[in-house]
């Protein structure tokens, strides 16, 4: 592969839903651009994005591949996609990187769950985007209502570029609105140029015209001109079509079959033409690591190197994969690069661009292409490099917090020291993923955004590292506390032939709203003031776990308001003792109970669900605080004990057909209701 310069660079997200048929569009771009001799298929595993076992097991995409493709002195970085929604941190990443965007729509259907998040999160990110209609030569395609999805479910400034000829198994050709040609391609494959059928000659036409309405609107003296009459020209129609695109006037969509190779290369034109380079993109914004004040860096191959890594892969075998995009500035192997966040140097070894699992190398990088490094360990997601002498600290992708946890633990008690180091290093490839160990339940906790994200964690943990692992749902962590105030004695006396020991105390105990405060109101010396620290220290000791079920109790003030010692038989220790027994003597007047967490959740939904999502939302204890509403959408705000919602993930996606999801942040803690609490008292017990 040839060294491309900034201008002459696409780089492009592919997306959809998931089937939408991304890694057969994939593999079909690869195959017409002649970067690959023979097609691979997805049931067969031979697909150069879906490399990973994991992706070839469950036939579906679960991490991001990188797939160049050179099409008309151009390079076009086509990044395939995860369709699953519990992979959206894969997909933050990836859209971190990219300049443009292909939404695949599965024509059999139409527009889909998956179609309208990606659309959503592409608009949100204002991505020039262009539609493409896939699976055309299935059976049973509805072309005309797949088009009216795209149009009234995405956007009405969608058009139609191409045409097909005919749909399901007669799929034979497709015609290009704009250059009203026609093109049929032969069962082996050729292709060949024709006018446009006659029966499609006036659908073409009326595209047409309306295409070139959206043209004229790109700028005023097109639109004078479009208006008076006159004809446009190619150039006009070129340069109006690239504005439009670019700032999201335009969405062009594309007639296709990834199986047959039907309309993939009017895709590449298209993208060539009218997509992005980095160079149009013209600057990235970032901050001064030493000032923090906001400075801007030209995508440009003379500028002071910086880069982004926005990918980590480890491989068995090569080691560490780290994948990133070069914003400005021409790297070289060799050359020196410097980390502002660890204020490291670390040298370029090698340079090389990836393709699924394979590595083509290369000398040089120019600014705004994407390139891999291997065994960098200086090198992790989301670290900014840069020149020494010119720095610049570029954001990190901000992922969601997990939305469900579940606890794990080996198969094999040998591996329990190999867990710990398999998970680490697979969070360095996927940062939006959490381990955490609650040292109260004694679990080992991984986090993510579903079942399907942390079953692949798992089954690559399986894969690379041979570690096996049983999964059990979450406890909930609660807390004891006391509703009402009460005061006893506790008093520790101990004879043993020698010296004893002595420790005599009254508290009185009451509900706070801090964790624990500790006062004293002693008088006339009845208990010696160098033993308050001890009676303290006792009490603390006797709240780490709570009468009813072991919980931590919190939410308790005790003070300290008389006593007794023995000159020679009190010491600490029986101080201590005397402390913990008051607290056991006052239970039954301070009334203990349990407290459980409550969190915030936050539902976004579409309307059709709202009813059912609130209705279930009470069902759970939760309380409704607020909604939001945007263009048919719902964001739900409610406050529900976290016990309620440990599998919400599962059940909010049944409940909305997967178009729904949530984030969730803990908020305090609260009464259990009195009714539930022997119920956790009897669960806690028996574990």
């Amino acid at each position: 592969m040839k060294e491309y310069k900034t201008n002459e660079i696409r780089n492009v997200a592919v997306l959809g839903h998931l089937g939408a048929g991304k890694t057969s569009f994939g593999e079909s771009v690869l195959y017409v651009s002649k970067a690959i001799e023979k097609k691979g298929e997805v049931e067969r595993k031979t697909t150069v994005g879906d490399y990973s076992i994991e992706s070839q097991n469950r036939q579906t995409t679960l991490t991001s591949s990188i797939l160049p493709v050179e099409w008309k002195d151009c390079k076009i970085n086509f990044i395939d996609t995860p369709g699953s929604e519990e992979m959206v941190g894969e997909v933050e990443n990836i859209l971190s990187a990219i300049d443009g965007a292909v939404v695949l729509v599965d024509s059999t259907k139409g527009v889909e769950v998956g179609t309208e998040r990606v659309w959503d999160i592409c608009r949100k990110r204002s991505i020039p985007t262009v539609i493409v209609m896939n699976k055309l030569d299935k059976e049973n395609i509805k072309y005309e209502p797949a088009i009216e999805s795209v149009k009234t479910r995405l956007s009405k400034k969608a058009v139609e570029f191409s045409v097909p000829y005919g749909t399901d198994v007669n799929l034979t050709g497709y015609a290009r609105v704009l250059a009203r040609k026609g093109f049929a391609y032969s069962e082996d494959g050729n292709v060949t140029e024709e006018i446009v059928p006659a029966g499609l000659k006036d659908k073409v036409e009326a595209i047409r015209s309306t295409l070139l309405e959206e043209v004229a609107e790109t700028s005023e003296t097109l639109l004078d001109k479009y208006f008076s009459g006159e004809e446009l020209t190619t150039e006009e129609i070129r340069e109006g079509l690239h504005k439009g695109v670019l700032a999201g006037d335009i969405f062009p969509v594309l007639a296709i079959s990834s199986l047959k190779n039907i309309g993939v290369n009017a895709v590449l034109d298209i993208i060539v033409d009218y997509m992005p380079s980095p160079a149009a993109i013209g600057s990235k914004n970032g901050i001064d690591p030493k000032t923090k004040a906001e400075i801007k860096r030209d995508m440009d191959p003379d500028a002071p190197v910086s880069g982004i890594v926005f990918k980590t892969i480890i491989d068995p075998f090569v080691g560490t994969v780290s994948i990133f995009k070069l914003y400005s500035g021409t790297l070289r192997i060799g050359q020196e690069v410097y980390l502002p966040e660890t204020e490291q140097l670390t040298k370029i070894p090698q340079l090389f661009i990836v393709r699924g699992k394979g590595q083509i190398n290369v000398d040089t990088i120019y600014a705004g292409d994407i390139a891999g490094v291997s065994k960098v360990a200086e090198f992790a997601t989301g670290l900014t490099f840069a020149d020494k002498k010119d720095p610049i600290l570029y954001p990190k992708v901000i992922h969601a917090t997990p939305t469900i946890y579940v606890a794990i633990v080996p198969k094999d008690k040998k591996d329990e020291d190999k867990i710990s180091s398999s998970l680490h290093k697979l969070k360095m490839e996927d940062v939006s993923f959490e381990i955490k160990r609650n040292p109260e339940t004694a679990q080992l906790l991984i986090g993510g955004q579903g079942l399907t994200h942390i079953g692949y964690i798992l089954e690559r943990m399986k894969n690379m590292f041979k570690v096996d692992v049983d999964i059990n749902d979450q406890k909930v962590v609660y807390r004891e506390t006391i509703r009402t105030k009460g005061e006893a004695q506790g008093k520790h006396k101990k004879q043993s032939g020698g010296a004893g020991q002595f420790g005599d105390v009254w508290i009185r105990f009451e509900p706070c709203q801090e964790d624990f405060i500790f006062s004293e109101e002693v008088v006339g010396g009845a208990v010696p003031k160098n033993y308050f620290p001890a009676v303290e220290k006792g009490l603390i000791e006797t709240l780490e776990h709570g009468p009813l079920a072991g919980f931590p109790v919190i939410r308790v003030k005790a003070t300290l308001y008389y006593g007794s010692y023995h000159p020679v038989d009190s010491n600490e220790i029986s101080f201590k003792l005397a402390a913990g027994l008051a607290w056991k003597n006052a239970l039954e007047k301070i009334g203990p109970t349990i407290l459980e967490p409550i969190v915030q959740v936050n539902v976004v939904v579409k309307d059709e669900f709202v009813g059912d999502v609130m209705g279930d939302m009470t069902k759970r204890r939760g309380r409704v605080l607020g909604m939001d509403q945007q263009n048919g959408i719902q964001e739900i705000i409610a406050e529900v004990p976290e016990a309620e919602i440990i599998k919400y993930a599962v059940d909010l996606k049944a409940m909305t057909q997967a178009s729904g999801r949530f984030s969730r942040q803990f908020l305090r803690y609260e009464e259990v209701p009195q009714n539930l609490i022997q119920k956790i008292i009897d669960e806690y017990k028996k574990n």
